[in-house]
């Protein structure tokens, strides 16, 4: 109560609460990064772990290798997997989706321009 007047809690009261900032596109891409980081090690942690049914875990799964290669430190995804992300949701995909909206937008404007020319 010290460090705050009165008046000022009253005002914020009355404001309600500030809506949480927006991440822009590279912090939301970093942070996504950091936790997947986060949360992969965390798996391989507790897939060492003493507790952890290896054997109840490799009879689940389609590739054991891969899983045992991935609790020993190897990446998660594989190259061609990486590849296919890349080609699917990457930034090359970002400019052809561009180019086919912006082709779409001229197409469209075509369109009203014919309209327009033919009722008048």
């Amino acid at each position: 109560n010290w460090c705050c007047p009165r008046g000022r809690r009253v005002q914020s009261y009355k404001l309600g609460p500030t809506p949480p900032r927006l991440l822009t596109e590279e912090e939301f891409r970093l942070q996504g990064e950091v936790e997947t980081r986060k949360a992969l090690a965390e798996l391989r942690s507790s897939c060492q772990s003493p507790e952890f049914s290896a054997w109840t875990t490799v009879s689940r799964i389609q590739s054991p290798k891969r899983f045992a290669d991935f609790v020993g430190g190897a990446s998660h995804v594989t190259p061609s997997e990486v590849s296919a992300h890349e080609q699917e949701f990457g930034l090359g995909r970002f400019y052809i989706d561009k180019q086919l909206f912006e082709e779409d937008d001229d197409d469209d404007e075509e369109e009203e321009n014919v309209n327009d020319s033919s009722t008048g």
